[in-house]
This record gives structure tokens, C-alpha cells and sequence, in this order.
């Protein structure tokens, strides 16, 4: 047993596999201690993400959980700050009683790997960088960072906007940490722009359009001036998946959020039906409690939470989504299409490093970004799981060598070598 220092609350055992910080002070001595003897730790909070990336092979695990709660909250300034270890769902919680939210609508991947993790740590959604189909209205989770507190691979604190680390310096740091995966520094507290929840959603369903014809109907939607606040495309053999009383036409789905006050949306949805020429298409006008329900079913991913099939992610530019859909035919995927067409979502029966590498070049040729989200073990020790070209691959190392000089955190986690 070696104990930290006088001020931890709790001494900690070094010699064991799991380290639990229960504090700051006992965060920056673990990684000290951790930097010093030379050991890779990998970086937890509730495990809902760490199956995204390579298995890593580390001798420390740092169970980030203990380092929860909510530090400070100002409705009135719009703005939370909190813990890193605080789960998602209780931040949600807590912004509900007063009428607010993360605006941003992280990603819920409990149901798909089969987690009970209250959707996640804030840390760890920060660290990933998924955002819901607010994302083309909103921007993504590190547009709502108004600051954060962390560190470095020696144990050297970094608050953003101040000193950082040598060879960092003029970096925006809170867009290098979001997506990062927790390989360039540990989070320990983050303060988060929130906004107030719209009083009234309408959702407008059309039913039973082909997927270029959908594509160009919320194409238009986005570039409306009748503010959507989502756009999403489900194929016919998914439909069954979604089953309200309203919903009654067969087909595939093509769904627009409205949100607002109760006569704003009244008045965008009579716009929309106008402006995309509604009136004689299978249509269907979801309430706000049907909406909550259709687009939180989005965010988790409802449609591919039942089996244990492979899921990969494709983001690309809208205008090459059903040629990047007809070339991944031979797959045979299901799929579904958010952010207006910018973000693919695939599921496949069966995963290998040559379909991998397939589907990755047919993303690249389109000017694309492939990640691999849920695989086989086998598949994340011998395959690339996200995608990066060889000059942002350099700058990456760079990076990395700045942040993390030894490669204790979460080493090859992204990619091999960093």
C-alpha cells in the first residue's frame, strides 16, 4: 500500500488494477505516479463508450466515477458546470427542474452495448464528440464548452483560456480535447453552455418517400427559413420500429423537428407543408409528447439496439449521401440517415478488415469520415477504427507528444502509434 500525499481524504492503493480518484488531488498524484513508473492507464467513467476504439492493453484502469456532481448552476447566466464523472443523465435531470437543457443532444449508446450508465459521463461525451440531430442547427457537443479544467500526462493542471502546456499554446483546447477520446489529457471538471427547452414540438412525418426524393425534401428543410431543429430519414424495412397512434401510413419516414412557442410551430409546420408541397403526401403531425419520444428513440439508436450487429458511422457531404448509399449495396446494410443526410448510420450482419477497408474507401472517395462504432474484439485489435490522413495523423503526434510525452493515456485508442 503507498499512500498519496496528507491531503487525500483516502489513501489509495497503487498496486491495484482499478484506480478511483475521489478528488482532484488524488487525480493529479494517480497520473503522476502513473508517469513516473511508466504504466498506460485506460481512461473510464461508466464504460458506456470504451468499446468505441481499439482494445487497449493497459496495466492501470482510471475509474473516473467518484469525481461526480454538479459544482455550480446558473439558469439565469445559462450556463452548468460540473464534474467530469457526473453522468449524463443526471445533468439532464437537474436542467429539466428549471426548463432547461444540453442543446446539443448527446448520443445515448447505453441500449446499443447493453449498459446501465445513466447514458454516460459528461467527460466521456465530451472526450467522444457525438452529438444528436440538432448538430446542423446547434453545432456539436465542443461548441457548447465554455470551459474546462483537466490534466496532462505528467499531472500538470490545464484550464482552458490560461497557461497550457508547452508547444499547445494558440490551439482552441476545448475543440482539441472533444473527440480526442481521452488520449491527450483526463477531464476533471467542465462548464457547458444550456438553453432554454422549447414549450412545444411538432414533429411532420412523410411517409413512404424514396431516399433522393427524402434527401431533397429536408435538404430544403435546412435551408428553410421555417427552423427545423432535426431532419432524419428511415428506410421502409425500418418503420415498424416506430409505432404511435398517429402514425398510420406505410413506407419509409421522413421526419422534420419544429420547436418553439405553440403558435410559432403551428405557424412553420402550415410554412413547411406549403413550401415543400405537402399537401398531397402521406403525411402525419406528431404532438410534442410523440416527438420526445420519436427523436429520443433517435438518439439511442433505438433501430439497432435489439441484435448484436456491427454499427459504423459515416459523416460526408449531404450531396453524396445516396451515391454513398447505393455504392455500400453490396453490404447489404441497414441504415438510416440524420443531420439531413450529413450523417450515416450503418448496421451490418457481418464485419471484416477488407469490408472495413471497403466501405472506408468508398466513404473517402466522397470526401467522408468513417468510424467504426461496435465490432468484434478481433476487429478492433486488427483494423483501423477511425479514419485520419496522414498529414492530420502527424499533427496528431505532435500533439499527443505535447499533451501526453510518455503515451500513458489511453494509448492506441484512436489510432496506432498515438
Amino acid at each position: 500500500m503507498e499512500e498519496i500525499n496528507q491531503n487525500s481524504q483516502i489513501s489509495l492503493d497503487f498496486n491495484s488494477d482499478i484506480l478511483k480518484p475521489n478528488n482532484e488531488n488524488d487525480l493529479k498524484e494517480i497520473i503522476k505516479y502513473c508517469y513516473k513508473k511508466d504504466l498506460p492507464i485506460e481512461i473510464i467513467g461508466t464504460g458506456t463508450k470504451n468499446q468505441i476504439g481499439k482494445k487497449l492493453q493497459c496495466s492501470k484502469t482510471l475509474d473516473m466515477s467518484n469525481i461526480s456532481g454538479i459544482v455550480e448552476y446558473k439558469p439565469e447566466e445559462l450556463y452548468i458546470t460540473v464534474k467530469a464523472g457526473t453522468p449524463i443523465k443526471i445533468v439532464q435531470h437537474e436542467l429539466k427542474k428549471k426548463n432547461q437543457y444540453l442543446a446539443f443532444e448527446p448520443v445515448n449508446f447505453s441500449e446499443i452495448f447493453k449498459k446501465d450508465s445513466k447514458e454516460g459521463t459528461v467527460g466521456g461525451t465530451l472526450s467522444c464528440n457525438f452529438s444528436g440531430s440538432r448538430r446542423f442547427k446547434v453545432g456539436s457537443a465542443r461548441d457548447h464548452i465554455l470551459g474546462f479544467k483537466g490534466y496532462n500526462g505528467k499531472g500538470e493542471k490545464i484550464k482552458s483560456g490560461g497557461t497550457v502546456v508547452k508547444n499547445v499554446t494558440g490551439y482552441d483546447l476545448s475543440k482539441l480535447v472533444t473527440g480526442s477520446f481521452g488520449t491527450l489529457l483526463v477531464l476533471s471538471e467542465i462548464t457547458l453552455k444550456v438553453l432554454p427547452l422549447q414549450t412545444d414540438i411538432k414533429t411532420i412525418i412523410i411517409s413512404g418517400l424514396a431516399l433522393e426524393h427524402s434527401l431533397g425534401v429536408m435538404g430544403s428543410a435546412i435551408a428553410s427559413s421555417n427552423d427545423p431543429s432535426g431532419t432524419v430519414f428511415y428506410p421502409q424495412n425500418l418503420r415498424d420500429n416506430f409505432v404511435f397512434n398517429d402514425l398510420v401510413h406505410p413506407g419509409s419516414i421522413t421526419a422534420i423537428r419544429i420547436e418553439g412557442t405553440k403558435k410559432s410551430t403551428e405557424e412553420r409546420v402550415n410554412n413547411f407543408f406549403e413550401d415543400l408541397a405537402l399537401t398531397d403526401k402521406k403525411t402525419t403531425i406528431l404532438d410534442t409528447t410523440q416527438s420526445e419520444i420519436f427523436w429520443e428513440d433517435t438518439r439511442a439508436l433505438k433501430v439497432f439496439s435489439k441484435g448484436e450487429k456491427n454499427i459504423l458511422r459515416a459523416v460526408i457531404p449531404p450531396s453524396e449521401t445516396a451515391n454513398l448509399i447505393n455504392r455500400l449495396k453490396t453490404f447489404h446494410p441497414s441504415y438510416f440517415v440524420d443531420w439531413g443526410g450529413s450523417l450515416i448510420w450503418l448496421e451490418l450482419d457481418y464485419l471484416s478488415n477488407q469490408k472495413i477497408e471497403q466501405i472506408r474507401k468508398r466513404v473517402l472517395e466522397v470526401n467522408g469520415y468513417l468510424t467504426v462504432i461496435k465490432s468484434p474484439e478481433n476487429i478492433k485489435s486488427s483494423s483501423e477504427i477511425f479514419t485520419i490522413d496522414p498529414i492530420k495523423f502527424k499533427i496528431s503526434q505532435n500533439l499527443k507528444k505535447s499533451f501526453d510525452p510518455k503515451r500513458i493515456f489511453n494509448p492506441g485508442k484512436m489510432y496506432t502509434g498515438i
